[in-house]
């Protein structure tokens, strides 16, 4: 029989809110079964199972607050006799992932809200209109700022950056989504995502992380995509073995994580396993971006608006789509030269995006 725990989801995570239960005691499990719901400063994160079994006995009650490494349950493997076992009957109050998240926001006790049906988010908006005097936080920023606190300290970072001239792979795109339907379609993002893990397949020494004073290169590539909230704020999730990915599977995942992400459905090993963050701003306006690593992590890929700009090539001066790709590196675990290499190979990758397939 093995513990159940509350996992880390992130380095600056110290306790999460066990939200709910999505099995009994009793039940058969498999492994990557989600079988819980918790809330954390980043929202609300599907748990999974790490191992076959049989739910063996929950021990934390719904809408509870752990520490992380708490037992949450008992997991007893299918060849284990089980226990006696002593059944109780627990009262819940029923409420939306919204709700919840709402009132945690702005400081209100579910309890105080319940009713005979679920608690809904306009309930709990209703109740704080009435409340002026509620005080409200924003858990996700100090989370944030935390994490980003410990890379400044803890981290010796070094910043490369590189203008890639992406006329090739637009032109490229645009001619492979012709007889696409829309709904098929490759957006930019999900080729520069593709590129960039292709490029660290070449040099890998920027897809890992550094823990207990060592460097450790991670086989899997697990990049975690900056994904801006519709109320504020950003999250990076990982996209799960990208590596293993093709163009189409990887346009197919990431909207699938975006949206995901923006509903509050992610896993825990979306918001655990990230080997490198790319964070692309170019949305907004930003033509370089210059991030904060976060750790354990290694590097973080920064990349800019693509913008109409003059080029030169040989004697020839035209004008050019340039995107300015930067690379925020861990000194303690590569150096420039690395660094350059990988830019150096994003570059080349990106003059021939047929490759990307």
């Amino acid at each position: 029989m093995s513990d159940f725990v509350m996992p880390s989801l992130g380095a600056d995570m110290e306790s999460a809110v066990l939200m709910e239960w999505l099995v009994k005691e009793g039940d058969h499990v498999t492994k990557g079964q989600v079988i819980a719901e918790v809330e954390t400063s980043k929202g609300v994160i599907d748990i999974e199972v790490f191992e076959d079994g049989i739910v063996e006995k929950l021990l934390v009650k719904e809408e509870t607050e752990c520490a992380v490494g708490t037992p949450l349950a008992f997991i007893r493997t299918a060849d284990e006799k089980p226990p006696v076992q002593t059944i109780e009957n627990t009262q819940r109050i029923k409420a939306s992932p919204a709700a919840r998240r709402k009132a945690k926001e702005m400081g209100i006790e579910i309890a105080a809200l319940a009713t005979a049906g679920e608690v809904d988010l306009e309930q709990v908006e209703k109740f704080a209109e009435k409340s002026p005097t509620l005080a409200t936080s924003d858990g996700m920023r100090q989370a944030i700022a935390k994490a980003m606190s410990r890379s400044n300290s803890e981290i010796p970072h070094y910043y490369l950056s590189i203008s890639i001239n992406m006329t090739p792979s637009l032109e490229w795109l645009e001619d492979f989504n012709a007889a696409r339907p829309i709904k098929e379609r490759v957006l930019p993002a999900a080729l520069l995502i593709r590129a960039v893990v292709k490029a660290l397949k070449e040099v890998p020494q920027l897809n890992g992380f550094w823990e207990n004073n060592e460097h450790h290169i991670s086989e899997s590539i697990h990049p975690g995509i900056a994904i801006a909230l519709r109320k504020g704020g950003l999250i990076t999730p990982a996209l799960i073995n990208a590596n293993d990915m093709g163009l189409d599977e990887t346009m197919h995942s990431l909207s699938d994580l975006i949206s995901r992400t923006r509903s509050g459905k992610l896993r825990n090993t979306e918001m655990t396993l990230q080997t490198i963050t790319i964070t692309n701003l170019g949305d907004l306006g930003v033509e370089s971006v210059f991030g904060v690593i976060y750790p354990p992590q290694v590097a973080l890929v920064g990349l800019g608006r693509i913008i109409d700009a003059p080029w030169v090539q040989g004697d020839t001066l035209s004008v050019r789509k340039v995107m300015h790709a930067t690379l925020a590196g861990d000194h303690r675990a590569t150096d420039g030269r690395t660094g350059g290499l990988f830019l150096d190979k994003l570059n080349q990758i990106l003059q021939a995006p047929q490759e990307l397939l």
